[in-house]
């Protein structure tokens, strides 16, 4: 028996999977670590700058204005995150920044010119009802600063995810190559200022730059290339619903019944639409 191949749509779904199980990993340590925000951003960013420079090579010098805008997006994107993680919950932080598919559904189709499947907008109000039961006891509005700068993530990772589609893709890598060699050099002075972290901070500082986000994203870049960018982000929306399980793992905290149903009706729905819009490329292939 002739062993099934994946197509290369296929193998972009399991690629954006396995980039939101590393991106997960991120809140966790982000609260562990006595570093400031800024400081975080720049080690981080350090780790991460380097995977990229060894894996890429020279792919890393193709730039062009197209690139200068993924990079800004991302340095917006990664930056409040990291800021709104510090200031509020970790769940209010990745809640909001996942209402970038908000903007996709508005954004993509008229930018790329395809129509926007009927299954997108009933996936996106279960994914949002999902995760509302999810965080429905974690989200609160005493911290309305960092709640203000996570939603504006939610925008940047829009814009983020966007821009790379528009982006060259042979560009790809210099984007995130040079977005984080930004945030680096933007946030150095402020690292420089802060206490040295522990040989235990550096572990984690490491693991966030050269797995988090450098393998993450190198997993999201292979797979944005191969599927539109609104399933990359309901795909990607895996993430919120990961990051308690690290949690669980590392403290034994026990996720609500509340939030027990939310995450499974959001794999639910996202394994339907892919199953769903995967029989219909079969029967009418597709050009992404």
């Amino acid at each position: 028996m002739r062993a099934h191949r994946l197509t290369e749509h296929q193998m972009g779904l399991a690629a954006i999977v396995v980039a939101a199980l590393l991106w997960s990993t991120g809140g966790l340590f982000i609260k562990l670590l006595s570093q400031n925000a800024y400081a975080i951003l720049c080690y981080r960013s350090g780790f991460a700058a380097l995977i990229f420079g060894v894996w890429y090579g020279k792919k890393v010098f193709r730039f062009s204005g197209r690139t200068l805008i993924v990079v800004l997006f991302y340095i917006a994107l990664v930056t409040a995150f990291v800021i709104a993680t510090k200031l509020t919950t970790a769940a209010n932080a990745i809640f909001l920044q996942y209402t970038a598919p908000i903007y996709l559904i508005l954004l993509e189709p008229a930018l790329f010119k395809f129509r926007q499947p009927r299954i997108n907008w009933l996936t996106l109000i279960v994914c949002l009802a999902g995760m509302g039961l999810f965080f429905m006891e974690d989200l609160q509005i005493d911290n309305l600063k960092g709640i203000l700068i996570a939603l504006s993530s939610g925008v940047f990772l829009a814009g983020l995810m966007l821009s790379q589609r528009y982006n060259h893709p042979e560009r790809h890598e210099a984007a995130l190559f040079w977005g984080n060699v930004a945030v680096f050099l933007l946030f150095l002075p402020t690292a420089l200022q802060s206490h040295a972290p522990s040989l235990s901070e550096w572990g984690m500082l490491s693991f966030l730059g050269l797995v988090q986000i450098g393998m993450g994203y190198m997993f999201f870049t292979y797979g944005l290339k191969r599927v539109y960018a609104i399933e990359s982000s309901l795909l990607a929306m895996l993430e919120p619903v990961l990051n308690p399980i690290w949690v669980m793992i590392g403290y034994g905290e026990v996720p609500s019944l509340s939030a027990g149903i939310g995450g499974f009706i959001i794999i639910g729905i996202l394994v339907v639409r892919t199953i769903v819009l995967e029989r219909g490329r079969t029967k009418t292939p597709a050009t992404l």
